[in-house]
């Protein structure tokens, strides 16, 4: 709403009408300290050749070089780049206590052909800002990817609409379609949909 180069309302005059502090119009600048630049090279060199070191593990390779750090100042270095360790998160396999559990069906089965059996699972995928969950569909026997989605979210939306496109893909549904026990392949709609389609349930069990 401020303008700066308003014809009869100087900046601070604005700003009394406003409410507004006008330390705020323009974003904070970064806290720097003389030696930042220098160090945050260090920091990408170290990162880009162990892309899974946190704040600890990189402050320990600075100070074996003889660079002084602290591990807040080195957290806000990396923070400032825009990086942080490259390691697994939460898994994305959280079961539904309330719902069924279906029996693992490929335990020594033979799938010798295509669409005898498929498999679906999601992962965790970091972006620069954030980070998505994609689901995939994949055939036993050619372990061809069918279908694929990604979400913002983990309900099952879109690993019925993965699900949905593999069928129509494929022309058919499978005899036999595994997932894990996480609460988006154990919920109602899920099983409903591959029940609806003709193809049988299977569920691994832990490990």
């Amino acid at each position: 709403m401020i303008e700066k180069h308003h014809s009869q309302l100087s900046v601070c005059k604005q700003c009394q009408l406003l409410d507004v502090n006008r330390n705020r119009l323009s974003p904070r600048k970064p806290k720097r300290v003389d030696g930042d630049e220098a160090v945050m090279k260090e920091i990408d060199r170290i990162y880009t050749e162990f892309p899974f070191y946190g704040a600890r593990k990189i402050m320990a390779e600075l100070r074996d070089i003889g660079v002084r750090i602290g591990r807040k100042r080195c957290r806000r270095l990396m923070k400032t780049m825009g990086i942080e360790a490259l390691v697994p998160k939460p898994s994305t396999s959280v079961p539904g206590k309330q719902h069924r559990k279906y029996p693992y069906l490929l335990r020594e089965a033979a799938v010798n052909e295509p669409d005898e059996a498929w498999a679906a699972d999601i992962t965790y995928v970091p972006m620069y800002e954030g980070h998505v969950y994609l689901v995939a569909i994949m055939d036993w026997h050619t372990r061809a990817v069918l279908s694929w989605r990604v979400s913002t979210t983990m309900d099952a939306g879109f690993c019925l609409e993965a699900y949905r496109d593999a069928v129509k893909a494929a022309g058919r549904a499978p005899g036999i379609m595994n997932t894990d026990q996480g609460c988006q392949f154990t919920g109602e709609r899920w099983i409903e949909a591959v029940e609806a389609s003709g193809a049988r349930v299977s569920m691994d069990g832990k490990g």
